[in-house]
């Protein structure tokens, strides 16, 4: 059994069980799910994985790594399985090249509450910032035009605009926002954005592409929901809606890591946040500025528009290698470096 074997029969059970796990309510005050060691937040299915075992804590830990504490796993836990993509060099069989693809790997985890003997490790939750849902809304980079007063949500990938039936005609703000957030997501895919195939190549209802899209829409709406708080929201899990899930998962055993992992970087895209190249800490590329101090008058010179720059403290502030920054001078003797845009990559899930 591969590993897109092994979380989708995962999810199977979950949804078998009656749990959708892409509708488990959680919050970004208690914290994302992350590993208790690297303090690296996990990402993708991951997230909605760990979510769905119902911890209150968010730190995770592997066997190795409670051993490397000093603690041990209590007796009849069961650990939890998350996923990472690891670069692989193989070599080309036409021209003898190496070049590296991606391989998908597994791993499992315990929740700091299965573990016991782990001294300084905290157990309570991770305080982290939230935005009200109007606001990441108007803070959406591209954002597509947004029309009100349809008689219900879609997304119009031609128009490439956002028809939503008037806020009053849902039954609370947290409904009107989910329903939202779940067009945005399919926006995201536009050419001008991301440029996802699902949304591109739509065939219609019950096409591969168009049941893709949309586990990438719940999910990433899912994404957005948690990130502003919203827990009380109106949602599907009859039986119809489960089975039509399961039918999906079983035919197609890479849809729900893929389709996780698409709708992470939807989110992303919505909240303007990028990533480090070892898959660390969230960067907000809009509000990340640095200020460096410099010698000498920079008054009637013009400053070049591109800089080499290095050392700890800028990798600290969250500039890595690859990036592009915008540079200018706000004052005599002070420049203000702000990301301008990222070099493309594949996103890990973690």
């Amino acid at each position: 059994m591969n590993t897109y074997d092994r979380i989708t029969d995962r999810i199977i059970d979950l949804l078998n069980h009656g749990t959708v796990p892409w509708h488990k309510p959680w919050k970004a005050s208690t914290g994302l799910p992350r590993n208790r060691i690297t303090r690296k937040p996990y990402r993708g299915i991951n997230v909605f994985l760990l979510m769905s075992m119902s911890y209150e804590s968010p730190h995770w830990l592997t066997f190795r790594q409670v051993t490397q504490l000093g603690g041990k796993v209590k007796k009849g836990e069961k650990s939890c399985p998350v996923v990472f993509w690891k670069q692989t060099t193989i070599e080309d069989k036409e021209s003898g090249e190496p070049h590296k693809i991606p391989l998908l790997r597994i791993y499992q985890v315990f929740n700091v509450a299965q573990c016991e003997g782990i001294d300084g490790v905290a157990t309570g939750t991770i305080a982290e910032a939230t935005t009200r849902p109007a606001e990441i809304v108007a803070k959406m980079p591209q954002p597509p035009a947004v029309k009100h007063g349809m008689t219900r949500a879609f997304y119009s990938p031609s128009e490439d605009s956002v028809g939503m039936p008037a806020q009053e005609r849902f039954d609370c703000e947290s409904n009107y926002y989910a329903a939202l957030f779940h067009e945005l997501i399919h926006s995201t895919g536009h050419d001008k954005r991301l440029k996802r195939a699902s949304i591109m190549e739509r065939n219609g209802f019950g096409s591969d592409p168009y049941c893709k899209e949309e586990l990438i829409a719940e999910m990433g709406a899912a994404f957005l929901c948690g990130h502003a708080e919203i827990i009380e929201r109106t949602i599907d899990n009859s039986a119809a809606y489960l089975q039509c899930w399961l039918e999906q998962l079983r035919d197609d055993k890479t849809l729900i890591v893929q389709a996780a992992a698409q709708a992470q970087k939807a989110a992303d895209f919505i909240l303007g946040i990028s990533h480090s190249e070892d898959g660390g800490e969230a960067i907000n590329a809009k509000a990340r500025t640095l200020k460096i101090e410099a010698v000498g008058d920079f008054a009637g010179h013009q400053v070049k528009p591109r800089i080499r720059l290095g050392g700890q403290w800028l990798e600290k502030a969250g500039f890595k290698p690859g990036h592009r920054v915008e540079i200018s001078s706000l004052k005599p003797g002070e420049l203000s470096l702000q990301f301008k845009e990222e070099f493309v990559r594949r996103d890990p899930l973690m």
